[in-house]
């Protein structure tokens, strides 16, 4: 893991608990604004490609995209549980549903990360929808990623990023 000498002097940072303290963002989001219950996945369980994804950037002390990926399944579920809607209705909400979980989700995290999240600031989401799509990692940079699964599906929460 890549980490900068600076902050590690100051002791401003400790990545070793980041994998543990996403997980929990994401659970505490599911479970008050969307009313679903997220566990995390199996080891081993093989990874389903995503067809939509939610990205957020991070920039400041940490640098980098957040990312939010499921299936089409999941995502519906989503936007059933946060809007009150179901499937039919649910269906043109998905892409704002998902930007703005995968926003609460980063937002929770960034919270838990003490000072050093309290001064990185995110963008506006963006939410990817397809099949035949890849989202490419920084360059020399570090990630942490946490899979997680609902009723509906899977989805994979992963942050790339590099400490400045």
């Amino acid at each position: 893991m890549h980490e900068s000498a600076a902050l590690n002097e100051t002791g401003l940072t400790d990545t070793g608990n980041w994998e543990t303290l996403l997980c929990q963002g994401a659970q505490e989001v599911f479970e008050m604004m969307i009313g679903v219950p997220l566990r995390r996945c199996a080891e081993g369980v093989a990874r389903e490609a995503g067809e939509f994804t939610a990205v957020i950037g991070l920039a400041g002390p940490v640098n980098g995209v957040f990312a939010l990926r499921c299936g089409e399944k999941t995502a519906i579920g989503i936007a059933c549980g946060m809007l009150g809607m179901d499937e039919v209705a649910a269906k043109g909400e998905v892409w704002d549903a998902l930007g703005e979980v995968c926003n609460m989700v980063v937002g929770s995290f960034k919270g838990k990360m003490g000072s050093i999240g309290e001064t990185s600031v995110l963008s506006v989401p963006t939410v990817i929808h397809g099949h035949d799509y890849r989202v490419r990692p920084l360059i020399n940079g570090s990630f942490l990623e946490c899979r997680m699964e609902t009723a509906d599906g899977s989805l994979q929460f992963r942050l790339d990023y590099r400490l400045t």
